[in-house]
């Protein structure tokens, strides 16, 4: 009896859990209707993960192409311009319902805009001449650089950010978990309430939901690789 009792319940287990697996591996351009009465601000992509640094590169191109400016854009998708802010510096993950308005307030359709964000080469080689400016904080002097831009469907951003000398900013926060190394020169950075000053080698793993930021107080520019895991899980 006891047997078939634990038979009984690893069957079940083993179903919950392919239960969990499938919806974590929907499509995320699915065309099952979402529920347009979640909360845009808060809700995280459904489906499968997207890139969300290629999507807010769009999303900031098809703005500028237009000659829109945050605020107009907002309002007429509906949201704030801090958040779409957010969207296009990619430190949230959007709600489909939240990217359907985006797309309308753009003149495009949702399918156009994320059209080609689940191509998955197996491998892409990223040259050093071939390297991909991303901006980003436009109140910042850092800039990034992405090692990965040829495959848009990624779960990771492996960026070069050349940080000058004399570089500071405000703590942001955004989604996920972020990896960094020092290759050259020497950094300052702050973490809550906590700070470290990293030297070439120096490396650190951090949960990227509590306020953190670069800086360089240094006499020499710097350079480190950062690889971000955004969204939420």
């Amino acid at each position: 009896m006891m047997f078939v009792m634990e038979e009984k319940f690893n069957v079940a287990e083993r179903s919950l859990d392919a239960n969990w697996r499938w919806c974590n591996n929907v499509s995320f351009q699915s065309t099952r209707t979402e529920d347009s009465s979640s909360d845009p601000h808060n809700a995280a992509a459904r489906g499968q993960a997207m890139n969300l640094v290629e999507l807010a590169q769009r999303l900031r191109q098809l703005r500028l192409d237009r000659g829109m400016t945050l605020d107009e854009v907002a309002q007429k998708s509906g949201q704030t311009k801090s958040w779409l802010s957010r969207v296009e510096n990619f430190r949230i993950t959007p709600s489909l319902p939240a990217l359907a308005d985006l797309a309308s307030s753009l003149g495009v359709s949702t399918s156009s805009l994320l059209e080609g964000l689940d191509d998955r080469p197996q491998i892409v080689c990223v040259r050093h001449d071939e390297r991909k400016k991303i901006q980003r904080d436009p109140d910042s002097s850092i800039e990034y650089y992405s090692l990965a831009s040829e495959r848009t469907h990624r779960t990771m951003d492996p960026f070069l950010l050349k940080i000058p000398s004399g570089e500071e900013r405000e703590p942001r926060t955004h989604e996920g978990e972020e990896f960094l190394t020092v290759l050259k020169g020497r950094v300052r950075f702050f973490y809550g309430e906590q700070e470290f000053t990293l030297s070439k080698g120096d490396s650190l793993y951090f949960d990227s939901e509590v306020e953190h930021c670069l800086a360089n107080p240094f006499a020499n520019d710097a350079e480190v690789i950062c690889l971000f895991r955004l969204g939420r899980q």
